[in-house]
């Protein structure tokens, strides 16, 4: 999935998601957007963004 695809599903900006691949902090409904856009629960959140 593109970084625009991705925005575009979560709805949030091309620079929001940029921003958080090279590991910028963001709020956890920010999180919680992309996370449901990949298609994995809150649970599975460290599958994404790993152990923090």
């Amino acid at each position: 999935m593109s970084k625009s695809e991705l925005a575009r599903e979560a709805g949030l900006s091309v620079l929001t998601i940029a921003r958080v691949e090279e590991g910028a902090a963001c709020r956890m409904a920010t999180k919680r957007k992309i996370i449901k856009a990949l298609g994995f629960s809150v649970q599975e959140k460290e599958k994404v963004f790993g152990g923090e």
